[in-house]
């Protein structure tokens, strides 16, 4: 049922990009990301692992977009996108579960309801020197083991959005709030989800700030529920072929457990960019800090990154990324925020192709 529908919809997109090009109002677009990766530490023995992996750069995926103008600078705008799991051909999750959402966009800026990417996700990955790679940056969340994943969340549910953006001479200044209603009518707060932010770009320097708060639900013993306050920080400074980026992260979550002491964990990152000709390196270090856990189980993992780029044309680009990561009190710690590490330390080196359409 999974496939039928997902080529019902290709085909379904298809035809509409092509009757609908006339008014310019829909579009079909992706971008399709795969590469081999060999990684060591990738079980329990301490064995290596070569494969085939589904973005190495950026997570590949498909969608429809479009707008119909409504007249007095007002349109109608809808996204449907959905990930692709280039290793196996497979749906990444449901059939759109990147984006699906329509909403309204003029001179006030833009707001959309349904699901989407965070405020908070908009503007820090903007602030990634690897650009939200799932091989390998830590920006939005550490690696997949234990007390390293301490991040945002991406994307909400059952969300309203407001973006909006205001421009002055070479300045722009974006901002924005989500709300990911909880949808819970016995504690009307439970599972409610909200991010607010805004970025700052002028002359080669870039500032940002954002702050999201995530309930969790009410715990009959206690009466308490969890909750996930989190703030990022980040600036950006271009001047000719050099790219200095610098970020962090401030992640705290109040227990509604008893006895249970409140976490926190903070992330910090930062890189370096160099552009000559059509390659671009990038080297980056990520490093996680927990506070309020017992010292052996304090992870504290670092983790180093350099990557080549090289753009075939403006929409194909080859890469080759290196990445190593250890951490401490013999924790485990994995490179990527998908998969759990196997080891104190994890060596990998991914070469892959991308493609926007």
């Amino acid at each position: 049922m999974k496939k039928s529908a997902l080529a019902l919809a290709v085909l379904a997109a298809l035809s509409l990009n092509q009757s609908a090009n006339a008014q310019s109002n829909v579009q079909v677009y992706g971008l399709i990301d795969a590469g081999v990766e060999v990684v060591n530490h990738a079980d329990a023995d301490g064995g290596s692992m070569a494969r085939v992996v589904s973005g190495g750069k950026n997570t590949s995926r498909w969608g429809l977009r479009g707008s119909e103008d409504l007249g007095g600078g007002l349109k109608a705008v809808y996204t449907l996108e959905g990930g692709i799991l280039m290793d196996t051909g497979a749906s990444d999750g449901p059939l759109f579960k990147r984006q699906a959402n329509v909403g309204l966009e003029g001179g006030f800026g833009r707001v959309i309801i349904g699901r989407s990417f965070t405020t908070t996700y908009d503007l820090v990955i903007k602030f990634d020197p690897m650009g939200f790679a799932p091989n390998y940056s830590w920006a939005t969340t550490g690696g997949a083991t234990g007390p390293s994943k301490y991040g945002m969340t991406t994307a909400f549910d059952n969300l309203v959005k407001y973006t909006g953006t205001t421009k002055s001479g070479d300045s722009t200044f974006t901002y924005g709030a989500s709300i990911g209603l909880g949808e819970q009518p016995a504690h009307e707060s439970d599972g409610r989800k909200v991010a607010v932010g805004g970025s700052w770009f002028a002359n080669g320097v870039g500032l940002m700030a954002s702050w999201e708060q995530v309930n969790g639900l009410t715990l009959a013993a206690t009466g308490r529920r969890d909750q996930t306050n989190v703030f990022h920080l980040g600036a950006d400074y271009k001047t000719g072929p050099w790219r200095y980026t610098a970020g962090m992260r401030g992640y705290k979550l109040e227990s509604g457990k008893a006895a249970t002491p409140d976490l926190r964990a903070d992330t910090y990152w930062g890189g370096v960019s160099f552009v000559t000709g059509k390659a671009t390196l990038t080297g980056a270090v990520y490093h996680i800090n927990t506070r309020n856990l017992p010292a052996a189980r304090d992870a504290n993992p670092t983790m180093l990154v350099a990557r080549m780029l090289y753009a075939l044309s403006k929409r194909t680009d080859l890469y080759l990324s290196a990445a190593h990561a250890k951490a401490d009190n013999g924790q485990l710690v994995g490179l990527s925020r998908d998969d759990a590490g196997m080891g104190t330390t994890q060596t990998g080196v991914t070469a892959g192709i991308q493609h926007r359409f």
